[in-house]
């Protein structure tokens, strides 16, 4: 393969790397916890809702440490889909540029 095309593909694949980042960034991951809580983040890692479903009512301190372990449970995976998303969607770049280090 010559230099022009080498640079060719390069570009084009930085350009789909960079069209999959984008991806990833906007969409959105939910995960719910006990029935009663479901959070909302960006690919960025950014939280941007939390909903306690209706029915949930706080009657003692044990019912506000639970719902606040679910709010942790809710996030902690939201953020594991959100990793196992990138980590797929990364693959493929991380194999072609993986075998491109040996080129230079």
């Amino acid at each position: 393969m010559n230099q022009q095309a080498m640079l060719r593909k390069m570009r084009q694949m930085q350009k789909e790397l960079q069209e999959t980042q984008d991806e990833i960034a906007n969409s959105d991951f939910t995960q719910t916890a006990g029935g009663v809580v479901s959070v909302t983040l960006k690919g960025t890692k950014e939280l941007v809702k939390v909903e306690i479903l209706e029915g949930f009512e706080i009657e003692s301190q044990e019912d506000i440490e639970m719902l606040q372990d679910m709010i942790i449970a809710a996030c902690n995976n939201a953020y594991k889909e959100i990793d196992k998303t990138t980590e797929q969607k990364m693959a493929k770049y991380q194999a072609l540029l993986g075998g491109m280090g040996s080129m230079f």
